[in-house]
């Protein structure tokens, strides 16, 4: 049996990247970068003119005013300074603001602006240098000093990331050779990485709230002023209602069964329920605020899962002994269940762990869903 993907379509047809060419010497790299990109590409007005899909503008600070924060990503063709003046006014915390990078009119250096590690503008520098030949700049401490910025590993990752701004204390740290606690005990974020020693492998009872540290988990914890904490995407939900249940009813119930068990809602990768359920109103709604993905699997998948428990009740409303617990099993690829099924009258809730970092994928097609993204 196999399944069939569904995008998103919130953001349908929108471009993440804008590039704008600042004259007629860059006009002919934007469009090529645009091209390459799926971006919008902005020229003023004068420059755009006859020119096929550039968007004119007449004036670069009122553009910015317009788009700054429309876009994740921001690529100038021109000089540094004026993307400098340009963005300047706009800009507020490196863990909100939009990438920025900047390539000179010749295509030789791809320059990190703003946002380099969370925002992802050191990876677009690296992006435009491997379409254009040019050489990327990067400028931001850890990756001079050849150390890892775990701010820029977690986004990599699609990792959750709460208390970002203590990762200040963490690159200061290290640039200076001072050691960094850390609680990665999977690897997930770091994958045995130790920067040298310096990032040192500490159990949380002997945390220190006034040092600086990063954390990444699957449970909750970590919140101290001091400690970056990202969430890795591996916990798997089932979910299972009765008809006509209101998404605050469901997630109600979810939160109950995630701070029982003492896990991270961040760290949810996806929920997973019974195809009858696709056209659940609350139901989706509460699947689309929990995870980035919610996968319907057929009630031959879920009766094929061994492991979970299983209620005749459940077979005769929905073709299968088992919803929720399945479900979660089968998201997760595990033998067992981190949260076993709990229930109210109107709700079923049960979690299973990934494992293993991006088994996920092709899930639609390996476990037999219909895989729709959320978010």
């Amino acid at each position: 049996m196999t399944g069939v993907a569904v995008p998103a379509v919130a953001v349908t047809g929108a471009a993440c990247t804008a590039v704008h060419a600042l004259s007629v010497q860059g006009l002919a790299l934007a469009l090529r970068l645009g091209g390459d990109l799926n971006a919008h590409v902005y020229a003023p007005e004068r420059l755009a003119e006859g020119a096929p899909g550039v968007l004119p503008f007449v004036s670069l600070s009122e553009l910015m005013a317009r788009t700054f924060a429309s876009y994740p990503r921001h690529v100038f063709v021109g000089a540094t300074g004026i993307a400098v003046r340009a963005i300047a006014p706009h800009l507020v915390s490196k863990a909100s603001d939009p990438a920025v990078a900047v390539i000179d009119l010749a295509g030789r250096f791809a320059v990190s602006l703003v946002s380099g590690h969370a925002g992802g503008a050191n990876e677009l520098a690296r992006e435009l240098a491997r379409l254009t030949g040019a050489m990327a700049v990067i400028t931001t401490g850890t990756d001079v000093a050849g150390l890892p910025g775990v701010d820029e590993l977690a986004a990599a990752k699609g990792m959750a990331v709460a208390n970002p701004q203590a990762v200040k204390a963490v690159s200061a740290a290290l640039l200076e050779g001072r050691p960094v606690q850390l609680f990665d005990p999977e690897g997930r974020l770091l994958g045995g990485e130790d920067a040298g020693g310096l990032l040192a492998a500490t159990h949380p009872d002997a945390w220190d709230a006034a040092a600086p540290g990063v954390w990444c988990h699957w449970r909750a914890g970590g919140e101290f002023p001091m400690t970056f904490r990202v969430y890795p995407r591996c916990l798997c939900l089932g979910l299972g209602c009765r008809k006509g249940v209101d998404a605050r009813e469901i997630l109600a119930h979810v939160a109950q069964v995630l701070a029982q068990a003492s896990l991270a809602q961040e760290s949810i990768a996806a929920v997973g329920t019974a195809t009858i359920k696709r056209d659940d109103p609350g139901l989706c709604a509460a699947a689309a605020a929990l995870g980035p993905e919610i996968v319907f699997f057929e009630p031959e998948a879920l009766a094929g899962v061994e492991a979970a428990g299983q209620s005749e009740t459940v077979r005769r409303r929905t073709g299968t002994g088992s919803v929720c617990e399945a479900a979660a099993l089968l998201l997760s690829g595990a033998d067992e269940l981190l949260a076993t099924k709990t229930k109210t009258p109107n709700v079923t809730c049960a979690v299973a762990l990934k494992t293993v970092p991006g088994s996920a994928q092709g899930l639609e097609t390996k476990l037999g869903g219909i895989s729709c993204k959320t978010r």
